[in-house]
């Protein structure tokens, strides 16, 4: 993990918002079909789940598309290996806007052809996000741990922090710490304003998991 005098970007604080990406889209795409016709309530807890989910998801990508990807492309070889995960960027993004379409109606109605539908589009989301999270780890981030300065690694981070609203900030935290070992934990928390570790370990990880038990019921 990163340390304070680190010469190179601590890539792998990607690997640890993947990991929370891949879980959330599997959650929902397991939750959403079991759900049941008329069952409103049950379709609007998932509902605001998926739109919050789409929204991390929205922030991790547009911060790569404006700030890391400009910089591979001027300074990499492979550039076909970039230019391939801002391909990867498009086709997701078409999925998270036909889910974001569809489920507000779903959550109205909670009905079985809208049901089906976000059920369809979760799967083919989930195998397109994890297909692009494994080229994304593999072959890109290593580049990015090469050619990217430290600071200019950190602006992705930041990036996300000064767009995220406030409110959906314990959820996000408690997404990517949810997997997270020992070190990586530390390393997260470490990262925290002291304000902000306190806000967590008061009230945030007790809010975050009365989220996954509403979340994930059986």
């Amino acid at each position: 993990m990163a340390t304070a005098s680190r010469q190179r970007p601590d890539t792998h604080e990607m690997v640890v918002t993947h990991r929370a990406s891949r879980r959330e889209s599997r959650v929902l795409a397991a939750q959403v079909p079991c759900v049941k016709p008329g069952d409103t309530d049950r379709a609007r807890v998932l509902a605001a789940h998926l739109a919050d989910y789409l929204l991390a998801l929205h922030l991790h990508h547009s911060a790569e598309d404006e700030l890391l990807w400009p910089l591979l492309l001027d300074r990499v070889d492979e550039a076909d290996l970039v230019l391939r995960i801002k391909e990867q960027h498009e086709g997701l993004a078409e999925s998270m806007t036909r889910m974001a379409e569809l489920a507000p109606a779903w959550a109205e109605r909670a009905d079985e052809e809208s049901r089906d539908k976000l059920s369809a589009l979760l799967a083919e989301h989930v195998a397109l996000l994890n297909e692009h999270l494994d080229d994304e780890e593999q072959n890109v981030l290593p580049l990015a741990e090469q050619h990217v300065s430290v600071s200019e690694w950190d602006r992705l981070s930041e990036h996300f922090s000064a767009h995220a609203p406030r409110e959906k900030m314990v959820f996000f935290l408690g997404a990517a710490l949810e997997d997270a070992d020992r070190r990586e934990r530390a390393h997260l928390l470490g990262s925290l304003p002291l304000p902000a570790r306190l806000i967590w370990y008061t009230i945030g990880r007790v809010k975050y998991a009365r989220r996954v038990r509403s979340v994930r019921r059986a």
